[in-house]
């Protein structure tokens, strides 16, 4: 069976102990991202939600003795177990995943072809995990990742915080690198283009309440955030925007839903878009 551990040390850590409530937001975060994780990597879909995980459950073990540390065990449903063993093709696929998330995602910048190995490309076919789709998990499991560092940045019951992944008595591979203040800021911290670009797409969701909404975008070829400010909530551009979702819903193949939206990309400090930051909304011309 495939197991992943989440480790801290330092502080209270070193006694086997961390704050109550940090501790289980983190428990959270390692579940549910854990979960997106396994769900892409079994089902070729992106999830939002850790309940809506199939084909696997994860169940947690008892923490061990010495720095705080927790076992979690990817156990197979529909799947044979042996099909997600970390030495099988699926078990490989999920935990290169997982290690590509963890790096990108903290600041750390890894070569994506390199990162899902050859001997898994079948699998990577199979289920069409594409470079998108992994960005579009990283959106996701972003804010899970940031509540696995609550022990260090938030209580600061522990100094730092490991993932690794092993299966038996297998020594275990470290996933990621090591958690700590600056991994955390590089998480939370957001850079905004001083220049507006146009970005064109079709709008997959929008609340009119909030001004925001998701946006496939044809370059990036995956669904971005995007929020209205507050020059740009007219008229015009609301009826745009729900007029493009509304044409995309009743058929995905129309290009008249494409619209450009004019707007600040906000991205990672390694250049990944996070979201949009709309000043004005046009008909994309065909």
């Amino acid at each position: 069976m495939l197991q992943f551990t989440l480790s801290y040390d330092g502080g209270l850590a070193d006694n086997n102990a961390v704050d109550l409530y940090d501790g289980a937001r983190a428990l959270a975060g390692f579940q549910r991202s854990l979960a997106l994780v396994t769900h892409l990597a079994l089902n070729g879909e992106i999830i939002t939600q850790a309940p809506s995980l199939a084909g696997a459950q994860i169940i947690s073990h008892a923490p061990e003795e010495g720095s705080w540390k927790v076992v979690a065990t990817v156990v197979a449903g529909v799947f044979a177990v042996t099909s997600v063993g970390k030495d099988s093709p699926m078990g490989q696929l999920v935990t290169s995943i997982y290690d590509y998330v963890l790096y990108e995602t903290m600041g750390f910048h890894v070569d994506y072809s390199k990162t899902l190995q050859q001997q898994i490309a079948e699998h990577e076919r199979e289920k069409k995990i594409t470079r998108e789709k992994l960005d579009s998990l990283m959106e996701k499991t972003e804010s899970s990742i940031a509540d696995m560092h609550r022990p260090i940045v938030a209580s600061k019951t522990a100094t730092g915080g490991h993932v690794s992944a092993t299966r038996d008595h297998v020594p275990p591979q470290p996933l990621g690198p090591e958690m700590s203040d600056l991994t955390y800021e590089y998480i939370v911290q957001s850079v905004r283009s001083e220049e507006e670009l146009d970005i064109v797409g079709v709008v997959s969701s929008y609340n009119i309440n909030t001004f925001k909404g998701r946006i496939f975008v044809f370059e990036e070829q995956r669904p971005i955030p995007f929020e209205l400010l507050l020059d740009a909530r007219t008229r015009r551009n609301v009826n745009l925007i729900t007029e493009s979702l509304r044409r995309n819903a009743d058929n995905q193949q129309d290009p008249s839903a494409a619209i450009i939206l004019r707007a600040h990309r906000v991205e990672t400090r390694n250049g990944r878009l996070k979201t949009l930051l709309v000043t004005e909304v046009s008909q994309a011309r065909g």
